[in-house]
């Protein structure tokens, strides 16, 4: 790195430091004159406004929370995350040739207080934990190749008795937690507050009904707690929702987005249900009518609700398609497997036995980013359910072997079912490619 840039990094860092005790007080487009192109660039409308509704959405949830979320969401999320750690990034792509990913997804346990059907992580161990010191490595080796975001998930994360001790001491890190909300009451909030680096995704199946019908009597109103808690403390916390055939409709109609912002989420995530884990259901998951519909429901919301709307599966061209395999993130389990994607439960390393930086260059993660080039249509960009052929390849290509019992159905008994899914959404997909997004690329082209 060279003087210059280390003192434009040092400049950036200060001024972000002074903008954060004014920050109830400047305008959105002197936060967004600041903080965008330092972090992101990019001529894709589309990607341009949804990232500058996060960070103006962001702006105007931290000035409403606790002064330490305010400080770990600037300094942080954005100044570390974004920002700080771009010229590691940088030099480990052009020493390995490949761009690390920007975050990592960590189980560190799957014990969990429900039984929820159609779990993705039902059949992992639930006795296990990955070692606190792997853990505690994993994010040191992963800072020191510009990585400060990362997702803990499981199971549920807070029946792990180490978390808040974790989010502690990695305390230059911002975390994002999905958890089912049970065990969120005023203590824990309190201390969420105090660390200030973490925002909550709470699982919900839509609203009370459908929500207990899959988690349980009772779980709606614990919930319900929870996001108080948070909201009376000062933490950032959004939903997350599984979408399936019967509640699709639901998760994006204006009655679901009006009640969760009223009740103070941030955001909201949407995960397309998968045929892996627990009792795989291939007539759970939405179809591709139902799946369309919401993604154009989306981006509506995203224009006409005050959250930010995010579809893991639908937002393909966000992120340029498939974010597995070190592209963008890869998960490691609970086994320390280092699995692609949290729904692909295939490995060939263990990050007890390697490092980060040999699991990102691996040749089963080199053989994911290989065939993720060439999905030219960024609405299908999943191996699992877009292009099931992709994920059979890579298994057989690296000898992968299956992270739990089960898990080999996805590449086996369901690959018909699945491969008919694939094409039936892609109908539907590259018609909207064509007509919503290649459109507008060229017409801009022809200006």
């Amino acid at each position: 790195m060279t003087l210059k840039e280390k003192i434009k990094l040092y400049s950036t860092g200060t001024a972000l430091k002074g903008v954060m005790k004014i920050l109830p007080k400047i305008s959105d487009e002197t936060w967004l004159t600041l903080v965008r192109g330092r972090i992101y660039r990019s001529e894709n409308k589309n990607e341009r406004d949804f990232l500058e509704n996060l960070l103006v959405s962001l702006k105007h949830a931290i000035v409403k929370a606790s002064p330490n979320v305010r400080k770990k969401v600037v300094m942080n999320l954005i100044n570390n995350a974004m920002i700080q750690g771009q010229p590691k990034r940088k030099e480990f792509a052009k020493k390995y040739g490949i761009n690390p990913p920007n975050h990592l997804v960590i189980s560190p346990s799957m014990a969990c207080n429900l039984k929820c059907f159609g779990c993705y992580a039902w059949k992992y161990p639930k006795k296990n934990e990955l070692p606190y010191d792997i853990c505690n490595r994993v994010i040191y080796e992963a800072n020191n190749i510009g990585i400060y975001f990362f997702v803990i998930t499981g199971g549920e994360p807070f029946y792990w008795e180490h978390l808040f001790d974790f989010l502690k001491r990695h305390n230059d890190c911002f975390f994002q937690i999905y958890t089912n909300g049970q065990f969120i009451d005023e203590s824990a909030a309190k201390k969420l507050a105090e660390f200030g680096n973490t925002i909550l995704c709470i699982s919900v199946e839509g609203l009370k009904e459908e929500t207990e019908a899959r988690r349980g009597k009772g779980s709606w109103e614990k919930i319900m707690n929870a996001m108080d808690h948070l909201k009376e403390n000062g933490v950032l916390f959004g939903y997350s929702v599984t979408a399936v055939r019967g509640n699709n409709e639901l998760i994006v109609s204006d009655e679901f987005i009006d009640f969760f912002v009223e009740k103070g989420c941030f955001l909201g995530w949407y995960f397309n249900y998968i045929p892996t884990g627990k009792d795989p259901d291939l007539n759970l998951m939405p179809t591709p009518q139902q799946r369309d519909y919401r993604r154009r429901r989306v981006l509506e919301l995203r224009r006409t609700k005050n959250i930010i709307p995010i579809d893991f599966w639908n937002d393909g061209p966000l992120v340029h398609g498939c974010m597995a395999g070190g592209k963008n993130y890869l998960h490691i389990n609970v086994n320390g497997d280092v699995e692609p994607c949290v729904f692909i439960h295939f490995a060939v390393d263990n990050i007890k036995d390697k490092s980060l930086t040999e699991v990102i260059t691996s040749n089963f993660f080199k053989s994911f980013r290989k065939r993720q080039v060439q999905t030219e249509n960024y609405l299908r960009p999943c191996c699992i359910i877009d292009n099931p052929h992709v994920l059979r390849e890579a298994v057989v290509e690296a000898g992968a072997y299956i992270t739990h019992d089960g898990a080999d159905t996805m590449v086996t008994t369901l690959a018909k079912s699945l491969d008919e899914y694939g094409a039936g959404y892609k109908e539907l997909a590259d018609k909207a490619w064509l007509e919503e997004y290649l459109s507008y690329v060229r017409a801009k082209k022809a200006v």
